[in-house]
């Protein structure tokens, strides 16, 4: 196990750095502490390491027009309230909030300026059994419309298991709502294809039913035998047959509120790599990247867009502080933010 750092960019005056872990089995993830940002995940391979994850190589890829016009949010963590809030507007202890509104009607992702778009406090950290890297922020009182001064950190973590794990913390000083997830977007045929031919399997048959913006209000839909069920596992081709823009759905998972469980795997079907899904989160909004921009490419030529990844956001309910018990959507002066996503990896 050992990590190495070396300098990824410049912004706003200050260098931006890139974390690189690598396990002994030769699995690479490189993270920066720009929007605490997976920028790569590398496996190796009888034929060379193959990059199974969109991003770039140089800081100037998450800026370039194409990128900014299409917001993939690729790689980075999202907070501070992961997905979409309807009309930017919640409820709290009798005082109503209006956050920053980027999504039609709505506010997504943390708003404007979310997690995302900010330079992190890293540290590394390594030992014998796991080498990564401490994230640490700081998000003052009504950034983006949000009561509370926020501290928040994340822990990207690699073993020799070939996990790569993400805990989040986080606290407050005045209630609020919190959600951080990481937007990884995932093609496991190292962008040799599309990922119609993955075989996906999520360990759920209901979703949050959403509106016509696209935002849950709590309604629970079974999905039991149509196309979005992809319970007992099924080819993405034979899904999207059924589903003209893919999958866009926030599927809730039946375990015991905060504790880690196994909740979905992928097969690419050609290359025989794998992904597994852990988490403590009580659902997921995944997404096969319909609206992702057929312009976008990695420096070294790795082609993007259209069914061309996959995302796994595991965070609290969609709309949550808008949803009456929602869970954990709302984090209070003296509680701790807790949350832990897995992805482990086969080759």
């Amino acid at each position: 196990m050992h990590i190495t750092q070396h300098h990824f960019g410049a912004y706003r005056d200050k260098n931006i750095e890139e974390y690189v872990l690598t396990n002994n089995n030769g699995l690479i993830v490189k993270v920066t502490n720009y929007g605490a940002t997976i920028t790569s995940i590398i496996v190796p391979g009888d034929h060379g390491d193959c990059n199974l994850v969109c991003g770039f190589d140089t800081l100037e890829g998450y800026f370039s027009e194409a990128y900014k016009n299409n917001a993939p949010y690729f790689g980075c963590t999202v907070g501070r309230y992961a997905s979409r809030i309807k009309d930017g507007k919640f409820s709290l202890d009798g005082k109503e909030y209006t956050l920053a509104v980027n999504d039609g009607s709505n506010h997504l992702h943390g708003g404007l300026t979310g997690f995302d778009k900010k330079i992190w406090t890293a540290e590394p950290i390594q030992n014998e059994s796991e080498a990564g890297v401490v994230m640490s922020l700081k998000s003052p009182h009504m950034e983006e419309g949000y009561p509370g001064n926020v501290e928040v950190q994340v822990t990207f973590k690699l073993n020799d298991q070939n996990g790569l794990s993400m805990e989040y913390e986080g606290t407050t000083d005045q209630p609020t709502p919190l959600s951080l997830t990481n937007h990884t977007y995932f093609n496991l045929s190292g962008f040799e294809h599309t990922i119609e031919n993955h075989r996906a399997t999520i360990f759920s048959n209901r979703h949050l039913l959403p509106d016509e913006t696209n935002v849950p209000l709590g309604q629970v839909e079974d999905l039991t035998g149509t196309a979005a069920d992809l319970s007992h596992g099924k080819i993405f081709k034979e899904a999207f047959a059924g589903l003209e823009t893919g999958f866009e759905h926030y599927f809730l998972f039946d375990k015991e509120p905060g504790k880690r469980a196994r909740v979905a795997e992928f097969a690419d079907t050609d290359s025989g790599r794998t992904l597994e899904i852990e988490t403590t989160e009580p659902g997921m909004l995944f997404y096969t990247g319909y609206f992702t921009s057929d312009k976008l490419r990695r420096e070294t030529g790795d082609q993007f867009g259209r069914f061309r990844g996959f995302c796994c956001e595991t965070h609290r309910y969609p709309n949550g502080p808008n949803i009456e018990d929602s869970l954990g959507s709302i984090t209070r002066p003296g509680e701790k933010y807790t949350s832990q996503t897995i992805y482990r990896f086969g080759w």
